[in-house]
Order: structure tokens, then sequence, then C-alpha cells
């Protein structure tokens, strides 16, 4: 296994997965390589690659030690994005899928680890035209690592009820608030990382897994917070790609202020008793959202999943404040408090538009931001 490298603690990087679409009826146009040919020729931070279909495009931050620079770094690349996509009669939008392209008419992206997962995973790999934010936080060390992931762990349930936008498939209301997860699901290596708190536990079950030749690298791995020792980070993987890039960084900035809290208080020793509740508060998250019933690991306590996000955000608004994250978790307690995320921003447009396209048409609009909509 690779060594675990070193990286400032704290420190961020943000992916962003990006649909793209015709302006003609709001389907998903395969216009990836068109888009990275343009994109190629603007400098910006990070990098903007190809994903599994050819639809869709990926953008990652650079290092960032605060969700502003993250914000900044987005921000460019959104600009140059959007006016790539204005120049090839197109647009790039957020959310977690596109509320009715036909999974089969995708077509795989020409690389070859792309190529290897559609003759590994069949269908699959077509079904996962699914679109997600992922958030890496720089660790300390190894054991760091471990530890800050499991604590992590306790909060995907917020991160997902937080960032879901994916409540139409294939042109039906899934009546899920995160339908996208359920597509990740089906991968075999998907879920959550077995419970150890030492590195060297961590790599004598990697090289076990590696043995029987189930999995080749971390990349294998689909769970939904998994280590990146190339980075020194643990990477979030459970966040829906939101409507806009000031949502992304939000998230960003909840996750570094809850990191924050774990380095500085440690508040408390994470157990595999702790994953007893998580598939039950996983599932709760993805099908209501702000609406769930959140299961307190420790108590078995039952509570409004928004109520446990408030008590959060306020138990970790010291950190943020340290971290430059305050106006990052006011937008996201606003959020909370009215119970209003991008799935039932969705929602509302469809009910009050009665067409899929002018969603999609719409969501583009919001991705555009303010100042692109004039």
């Amino acid at each position: 296994m690779e060594r675990f490298r070193e990286s400032a603690a704290l420190s961020l990087g943000v992916e962003l997965e990006l649909q793209l679409v015709n302006t003609h009826d709001y389907d998903l146009a395969p216009y990836s390589d068109e888009m990275l040919r343009l994109m190629a020729k603007i400098p910006l931070p990070g990098s903007v690659v190809p994903e599994m279909t050819s639809s869709m495009i990926e953008v990652s931050t650079g290092v960032c030690h605060s969700c502003s620079e993250v914000l900044g770094e987005l921000a460019q690349m959104r600009d140059a994005l959007v006016r790539c996509a204005d120049r090839l009669n197109i647009a790039c939008v957020g959310g977690g899928t596109h509320p009715f392209q036909m999974w089969h008419e995708q077509r795989i992206y020409d690389r070859p680890r792309f190529r290897q997962l559609s003759e590994l995973y069949g269908y699959l790999s077509k079904q996962f035209t699914i679109f997600g934010q992922h958030v890496h936080v720089g660790c300390p060390g190894p054991d760091e690592a471990l530890l800050m992931l499991h604590r992590m762990s306790r909060y995907i349930p917020h991160f997902i009820a937080l960032s879901a936008s994916s409540p139409f498939v294939q042109g039906q209301d899934t009546q899920f608030d995160s339908a996208r997860l359920n597509s990740v699901f089906a991968f075999p290596m998907s879920g959550r990382a077995p419970f150890t708190l030492r590195w060297e536990e961590f790599a004598r079950f990697f090289a076990k897994t590696t043995r029987t030749g189930v999995v080749k690298s971390m990349k294998d791995f689909y769970w939904d917070i998994r280590p990146k020792p190339e980075y020194g980070t643990i990477e979030i993987r459970v966040f829906d790609t939101p409507l806009t890039i000031e949502r992304a960084a939000a998230l960003a900035g909840f996750v570094q202020s809850l990191g924050a809290w774990f380095l500085h208080e440690q508040p408390f020793a994470p157990q595999e008793d702790d994953y007893m509740v998580y598939t039950y508060n996983r599932f709760q998250a993805c099908r209501f959202g702000l609406e769930a019933v959140y299961v307190e690991p420790e108590t078995g306590t039952h509570l409004p999943l928004r109520e446990h996000i408030l008590q959060t955000l306020e138990r970790v608004e010291p950190h943020a404040r340290d971290v430059g994250a305050s106006a990052a978790l006011d937008l996201l307690r606003q959020s909370a408090d009215m119970g209003v995320n991008d799935a039932r921003w969705l929602r509302e447009t469809q009910s009050r538009e009665r067409l899929l396209a002018e969603t999609v048409r719409q969501a583009a609009d919001r991705f555009r931001g303010p100042r692109a909509r004039g």
C-alpha cells in the first residue's frame, strides 16, 4: 500500500461531478471531449477531467485552507465552464442525478480504467451516470486519518440531507431526496470502511483484499468515506453535487469545522457499535432528507435529523470561526431551519413548471451564478 503522505491538517480539496446538457431539450449531451479541449486553453487552479460517461465532467480544486478559498477556485472554474459551454451551445448543471436521462443511451468515456469498469460491472457502469461532490480533508498522520474517518461517519446522514439533490430518476420522482446513493450501493465494494483505528491493521486488511484480487487499489473501494494515502487525506463521498458552488463550498466548510472540533477537543471515541445504526440513519437521510429521523449511536435516542444538524452546527461554531467557516455554517443553518435543500427546490420547481426539461433549464441557470444571469 502507498505510504500515507504528509498534508496540512484540515486542508481541503473539493471535486464536483457535473452534468453536460444540450440547450434544446436539456437532456444529457456527450460533449466532455469538446469541453476538455476548450477548458485546457484556460489557466485555472485545480484540474478538469473526464468521468465515467461522456456527458459528465469533473472539476477539482487544488489544496485549499479555507472554504472561502474553495469557493474562489470553484468560482473561477465555474465561470470558465459556463463560457466554454456557451460556445458549444450546451449547459453545465449541478444535481446528483439528471432528472430524465436514460442510462442505456449513455456512452462510456474512452479511457482504459472506464473500459475495464464497464467490462466488470456491465450495465451498472452506465447507471453510474450520477453526480457527486467529494470533499478531502487533510489529516496529520495515518492513525489520525482513521480516527477522523470513523468520527466523521456519525455525520454521514447530515451530509446526505444537506446536499441531497437527486429526487428524479428517468422521469420519475423516486420519493428519495438522494436517489443517487442507491446507485452507489449496487457496487460490491460500497458501504463503509472496516473499523480499525490503527494504520498497520488497515494496511493488513488492504493486503488481504488485494491478494484475493477483489481490489487492485484504493480507487476500487466505493466507501462513503475512504482514506487517500497519496494525498494524506480522508475523502467523503456521500454528497450529491449541489446546484450551486456556494453550497458546495459551505459543505466543505462544515466538514472542516467538524474536523477542527475532532482534532482540538477529541469529543468522543468511535466504536464498532456506532455502525449498528449507520445503515438505518443513512437510509433515512437518503429517503427523507431534512425530514429524516436520526438515531444517536451511543444512546439509541431517536430525534429529527434537522434538530441534530442544528445542534451540531451550534456545537462546532467556535471551531468554524477559527477556520473561517462561520458564513458557511450560517448558510447550512438557514437551510436546516427552513427544511429546504436542493431536492426540495427541484421538486417545487417541477411542481410549478410541470416539465422536467424546464426544471433542468432553471437548474442550469442557478449553476451559472447571479453575475452570469445578469
